[in-house]
């Protein structure tokens, strides 16, 4: 091998060795890049598993606090409606999906369940057959005020002394107050029918069952 042999091969060597070096330092800033975009894709899956994770914590709070409206505005309603609410079951129905009307959100179905829970209906007005059952529920108060004033007039008497002078007291009491605790059960019957029990309803039951009470005792000849 002459020199200029020897010198073109030395050349070809240095050639090469300058392209395998640009060839490993390419490869090596490939990898770096390769790194580099790995930890960047790790550090934004981390991120989104960390803003997963709160977001699984903030949904799990929304539904606690909406299975607590929901539970109290189920205790609302068995309070108000009574033993009918138990034909939905005795606790708090499952969760459905409700009819989609727009963009209302939970907070709105809520709150038109609570304002719909809310509305009590305006007090049916009097008829006559309404009128009728109150002046009965007098006539019953009057016949058992009747009853509890004769009876406690009979216990006074079998005792005697001092109970021949207090029961006969009790009884025009219990006597008295017969009517007024027929207007008590009177009101009861009328918020189940939704009737309005006002100042005329009250005088029909009280009337009625004093008259009543006033017609049996003059009859049995005792006051």
């Amino acid at each position: 091998m002459n020199g200029d042999e020897y010198r073109a091969v030395l050349r070809r060597l240095t050639a090469l060795d300058a392209t395998a070096a640009a060839h490993r330092a390419e490869a090596v800033a490939w990898h770096e890049g390769r790194v580099a975009a790995a930890d960047d894709a790790v550090r934004a899956a981390d991120d989104a598993v960390r803003e997963a994770a709160g977001a699984v914590r903030a949904a799990q709070r929304d539904l606690e606090e909406v299975d607590a409206r929901a539970a109290g505005l189920w205790s609302d309603f068995v309070h108000r409606v009574g033993p009918a609410a138990e034909r939905f079951g005795r606790t708090v129905p499952q969760p459905a999906v409700p009819r989609q009307r727009g963009e209302l959100t939970t907070d709105d179905y809520l709150r038109e369940v609570a304002a719909k829970i809310a509305y009590t209906p305006p007090a049916r007005p009097l008829t006559g057959a309404t009128t009728t059952v109150f002046a009965m529920f007098g006539v019953v108060g009057g016949l058992l005020g009747v009853a509890a004033h004769q009876l406690l007039r009979w216990a006074g008497t079998a005792a005697g002394g001092d109970w021949a002078a207090g029961l006969p007291v009790v009884a025009l009491i219990a006597l008295v107050l017969s009517p007024v605790v027929a207007v008590f059960a009177a009101k009861r019957v009328a918020d189940r029918r939704g009737a309005e029990l006002n100042a005329a309803a009250i005088t029909t039951v009280l009337v009625s069952g004093l008259v009543t009470a006033g017609l049996l005792v003059a009859a049995l000849g005792g006051g």
